[in-house]
Formats: structure tokens, sequence, C-alpha cells
């Protein structure tokens, strides 16, 4: 029997749908994962290599900013040569909106609320960018909102966000420019997922999610994620970035996990290891440590389950694809729910990953059959 599909919490909220450069955004495409370098752009080389980087890590889009002309003057090598699409990113200066659109990047975003009489430059905008085919995300960010905006809330709220984003919106549809994607974000994620709740009943257009300024790597992936469960448990989000005072490649690791998590995304390697207690009679942190780094790199989806004591232990590692259940100086080993052997417990991580190397190649040889899940408990 063919597998079935992976469960998903809600179906995805209707939307247009748009390219950005080969990636397809909308509800008909999968949720991807961006970044943004944290390079100078006007250095080409450094900005080429770590969007390799980023793009090695699993990204789909990589946003590049846009603050002065020489960043402008980088911007043609860095969107020819790169191997993911590359968005530009502008404030302040509406010349740089069209030096971008030029340049051949995917996709530009532009920041309403500090670029210099935007408004008025919303018709020379949509023109450029439909004789382009360039895509515009207009991001409403709660440190940049418009003054106007401001004075009538008095804060960046939830609707402040929304109305300014959905005005701009207005003023590039009355152009019929519609290529466009929202985002509306805040460090808050109560007031951050209010805002894009908003944006969706009102709106068809895809919806980029962030917590803006989320933080360092802890307090950020914890804000970022339970912001993106809220939203995505609605249907609510087409592309995600999670904003981390830490290197871009975490942004997309943390990323890719969330949509794993949710079966967003194709699961590839996934650990379910115990937390260990009082019963435990091996040290669960050091083997699944070791079985997550022997591991690495890892494409075939894999449960492995790493568990420490017979009391849970048994059951996780029999429902994962691949699993030990550890006591008494050994571990049992279960494939597809059978234990295959014993083995002690200086040979569990060894053994482990030798199953889980023939488990991956088995998958290989019938691709198309179903991909095998490893659990390590």
């Amino acid at each position: 029997m063919p597998a079935l599909p992976a469960p998903v919490l809600s179906e995805r909220r209707r939307t247009r749908q748009l390219m950005v450069g080969n990636v397809g955004v909308g509800s008909e495409h999968p949720i991807s994962v961006q970044s943004m370098t944290t390079t100078l752009t006007a250095d080409v080389n450094a900005t080429l290599q770590q969007i390799a980087q980023l793009t090695a890590a699993g990204c789909d889009i990589v946003r590049v900013a846009c603050p002065s002309a020489d960043d402008a003057e980088a911007l043609p090598a860095i969107a020819k040569k790169s191997q993911i699409p590359v968005i530009a990113d502008i404030h302040f200066q509406p010349k740089y909106v069209f030096a971008a659109i030029e340049a051949g990047c995917a996709a530009v975003r532009v920041n309403p609320g500090n670029i210099k009489k935007f408004d008025d430059k919303v018709k020379e905008i949509a023109q450029a960018a439909k004789d382009h085919g360039t895509p515009i995300r207009i991001g409403v960010n709660a440190g940049s909102l418009d003054p106007r905006l401001m004075k009538k809330y008095g804060k960046a709220t939830p609707e402040a966000l929304a109305e300014s984003a959905l005005w701009e919106a207005s003023l590039f549809a009355e152009h019929d420019f519609h290529d466009i994607k929202i985002s509306v974000k805040h460090n808050d994620p109560v007031i951050m997922v209010r805002a894009y709740e908003i944006l969706a009943e009102q709106c068809d257009y895809p919806l980029h999610l962030g917590v803006t300024e989320a933080g360092p790597a802890f307090q950020g992936t914890i804000k970022s994620a339970v912001a993106f469960g809220a939203l995505l448990r609605q249907g609510i989000g087409d592309t995600i970035r999670v904003s981390l005072s830490a290197p871009p490649v975490e942004e997309v690791k943390v990323g890719i996990q969330i949509l794993q998590s949710l079966n967003l995304r194709p699961r590839k390697l996934e650990i379910v290891s115990c937390p260990s207690c009082g019963r435990a009679q091996v040290d669960v942190y050091k083997l699944a440590d070791e079985v997550t780094a022997g591991l690495e790199g890892m494409e075939v989806p894999l449960r492995v389950a790493v568990m420490g004591c017979v009391v849970n232990g048994p059951g996780e590692a029999r429902e994962a694809d691949l699993g030990v259940a550890s006591g008494n100086g050994k571990g049992q080993i279960f494939v597809k729910g059978e234990v295959i052997k014993t083995v002690p417990e200086h040979q569990i991580v060894e053994t482990l990953i030798e199953e889980a190397m023939r488990i991956a190649e088995e998958a290989g040889d019938a691709e198309g059959s179903g991909s095998p899940v490893v659990t390590v408990s």
C-alpha cells in the first residue's frame, strides 16, 4: 500500500501565487525558509560565500541589505551568481528599489514606514516591477511604522501593522500590480500573531512570517516557534524567517526544524530521546549526542529513538524505524518494531549508526515506496 500523507494541523489558507525566482510562493507551494546575510553586501565575495553556506543548510530564499550605492552596485553580480533567489532589502532611499529591480533581484522588500515619500513612488515602482516581473514584499515593522499610523494608534498595535500593509497593497492594486507578499513583524509574538490573523481575514496575498528582533538563539527560537505554530495551526503563512542574534545558518536550521515538526516539510533525521530521570541506566544525553553527530547530514527521512530505561524505552523504540531501549549495561536494538539484536552498552552508538546507514541505503534502492523513519530513545 502507498504511504499515507503525513498529517497536518490545518489546511493552508488559500492565497494568490507568485514566483520569487524559481521558488513558488503561496498556498499551492511548500512553505519556504528564508534568511538574511550579515555581510556587507558591497563585499560580493563574502556575501556569495555566506549565501553558499545558507544554500547548503537548506535555505530557499536569501535577503541582502542595500543601504548604500556600493551595495546597489553589487546586486547584479550577487543576483546572477547566487544559487538561490536573492531579495534586496530596501529602506530610506526609493532609488535603490529601482536599482534592485534593474539588477535582476528575484524580489524586492520595501519598508513603507521609512522610505521617503513612498506612497508617491508606488506608481513608478509598480511599473518597474511589472516590466521586470519582480515581486514586491511589503514589509511592515513595529520599529519603523509609518508615522501617520503611530499617531492614529499611539503605538504599533496589531491593527496598526495590518492597516499599514493593507494600505500600501491597495496603492499597488490601483496600478494593477498584485505580485505582492506581506509581512507585519513585531518582537512580541502575541501582537505579531494577531496582526497576521487580521491580514489573513482581509486579503489573499501570501504572507511572510517573522518575529522581528526575536533575540539570542534560545529566546528567539522559542518566540519564533510559538508564533509560527499559532499561525501555521490556522493555515496562515507561506514563507518564514527565524530572526536570531546568531549566525544566519542557525536561522535556517531552526526554520526547517519548525516546519518538519509540523509535517509542513519532509522530515529528514529526527532524534527522539528521553529527557532522562532516576530510572535511567545509561547516559542518555551522551548517547543521543553521539548518535546525532554520527548521523549528521543524513538526507533520508529517519526517526531514531534513543531511550534510557525499560518503562517507555521498548514502546518508543518499537514505534520508530530504528531505536534502542537501554538498561543493565546493554541495549535492545529495534528495527521496524522488531528486536534484531541486543548489544553491550559500548556498542549501542556504533550499531545504531550501522543500522541507520543500512536503512538509508535500502530506502534509496526502493525510492518511491515511502521513506523510513528512525527514532532514537
